[in-house]
């Protein structure tokens, strides 16, 4: 300890329920950052896939043309999965020659929103983690900093002469387990706020899309009617 804090060593040196509850806050934090690093690709791609889709979808094209470009591609996912899902059952109700307009867009209606909210639970995924995280972090390493002062103070009690630079290092374990919850915490906590807010963000624009896909749905029906 002369050579100032050496954090491994007061690891080593510490209980073994308190280098446990180390153990299970580093493997928190790890499992973390693999979702946040997961999180940060996921919405990332499904904002781009989105972008390019739209400026597809808005550019006048043929929708039939399009649909058989993204099923033969296959693998779809986000916005063009509720794209394909609407406009198959849209085809499926037309050919069956049904005249009731409202059922049809009814149905393509509910097919987009299944598979809209099956998209949304893909990017929801392992987010309520990150919140378990954030919040039990602070208290499992407030247990092991309990622990360990509990720890220091009886073993304490039976030396004679106490000093400061005798408490020190043993008050220095215990904090540690506090320092590691923090550690945890803190990111888990900022990535689930920041990834829940994309999520909605994402979730508003693919129900704005399915609004409108709905209306373009409904024109061409009239188009084809008149046709």
């Amino acid at each position: 300890m002369n050579g100032g804090l050496n954090i491994f060593s007061l690891i080593a040196d510490s209980s073994v329920p308190v280098q446990l509850v180390l153990l299970v806050l580093l493997v928190f934090s790890f499992l973390s950052w693999v979702i946040i690093i997961r999180k940060y690709t996921q919405t990332k791609a499904a904002l781009q896939d989105a972008e390019a889709f739209e400026e597809r979808f808005w550019s006048g094209g043929d929708l039939a043309q399009l649909f058989r470009e993204v099923s033969n591609r296959g693998g779809n996912g986000g916005i063009e999965n509720i794209f394909e899902s609407g406009f198959r059952e849209f085809a499926r109700q037309r050919q069956r020659k049904t005249h009731d307009t409202r059922s049809v867009i009814e149905g393509s209606e509910r097919a987009m929103q299944v598979a809209g909210t099956r998209e949304i639970g893909l990017l929801e995924r392992n987010l309520e983690f990150l919140a378990n995280v954030g919040s039990i972090s602070p208290y499992v390493g407030l247990f092991g900093t309990v622990w360990g002062i509990m720890g220091a103070f009886q073993g304490l009690g039976e030396m004679k002469d106490v000093t400061i630079a005798v408490v020190a290092p043993h008050i220095s374990e215990a904090l540690i387990a506090t320092a590691m919850g923090l550690f945890a915490a803190i990111p888990a906590q900022w990535a689930y706020n920041r990834y829940a807010t994309k999520v909605e963000r994402i979730a508003s624009r693919y129900d704005v899309f399915q609004e409108e896909f709905s209306s373009v749905l409904q024109r061409q029906i009239q188009t084809d009617d008149v046709a």
